[in-house]
């Protein structure tokens, strides 16, 4: 069996359409037709199961794709960094991330990719677009505290994120003296949007309920540390966004009475990304400067 066939294969497999795998392996929509029926003729059995929409894998298709997909990534993995290794590397690296994890974290750490020879472009958004970014090769890796469930991309774990509830020192106080269920009710909060993400599963970890709305929303956390440092209100931010502020006494933490929630940061591609060496290079050296 050609190893470009099965590649096809498995592109197909995850992608559920033969248009969407020719476009990520950059290949007509007959050849990746061929390639199938060829495999198909070859295993006596039908793959794939045509439809409007698409394609559904048959059985044996299901057992094919679990058999070899990962090896399949693998050893491309493995060419693209020792291509990556013999060649010096040039071109465009696309990268996004929320803009307070790219710009607090991240963006002080990319000096290895530009030693390296690469040019960087960065692009700032949340877990939707990011994964819609990485799916059409907008982007070549993701940053997001999200985990991917689309077969076609893959990840590693970067590090972790606490979630403190912090306010100035004055405030922090007050919340104290009025004993924390009250406390929380009675002082304003502010959070990332109506939703408030990060603030519900804060609350949710320590058995308590703020029913009240935000008093003001910031799609940027370093915004609503800005507001906080300016004596308004509280909020819960990931711990490396306050731990300058919390050393030096400007912010004070609120102790949580039962648990501090954990967060996992993720480096994300698209699983057809790594055949190229840049990305392959920038990859690893992302979760070597980033699990830091």
């Amino acid at each position: 069996m050609s190893l470009l066939h099965l590649r096809t294969f498995v592109e197909v497999h995850r992608c559920r359409s033969i248009s969407e795998a020719a476009r990520a392996l950059s290949l007509t929509q007959p050849a990746v037709s061929q390639h199938i029926a060829s495999l198909e003729a070859q295993l006596g059995r039908p793959l794939f199961v045509r439809h409007t929409r698409g394609v559904r894998p048959t059985a044996a298709a299901d057992d094919l794709a679990m058999t070899i997909g990962d090896s399949l990534d693998r050893a491309e993995t493995a060419l693209a960094a020792a291509k990556a290794r013999s060649a010096d590397l040039t071109g465009t690296l696309h990268l996004a991330a929320p803009a307070e994890y790219l710009g607090e974290y991240v963006a002080p750490r990319l000096a290895p990719l530009i030693e390296a020879g690469l040019d960087l472009r960065l692009h700032i958004g949340g877990r939707d677009a990011l994964y819609d970014w990485l799916l059409s090769d907008t982007v070549d890796l993701g940053l997001t505290a999200s985990l991917p469930e689309d077969p076609r991309l893959s990840w590693a774990q970067l590090g972790i994120e606490t979630l403190q509830a912090v306010a100035i020192p004055d405030i922090a106080d007050r919340i104290h003296h009025l004993g924390l269920n009250d406390g929380l009710r009675v002082v304003p909060h502010i959070a990332y949007d109506l939703e408030r993400p990060l603030l519900r599963t804060w609350l949710s970890a320590n058995d308590l309920a703020v029913d009240r709305p935000p008093v003001a929303t910031a799609p940027d956390m370093r915004v609503l540390r800005a507001m906080l440092m300016a004596g308004i209100g509280w909020s819960v931010l990931p711990d490396y966004l306050t731990r300058e502020q919390r050393q030096t006494g400007t912010l004070r933490e609120i102790a949580a009475p039962k648990a501090v929630p954990r967060n996992a940061f993720h480096l994300v591609w698209a699983r057809t990304a790594l055949r190229h060496p840049r990305v392959a290079f920038a990859r690893k050296a992302l979760l070597a400067v980033l699990s830091e």
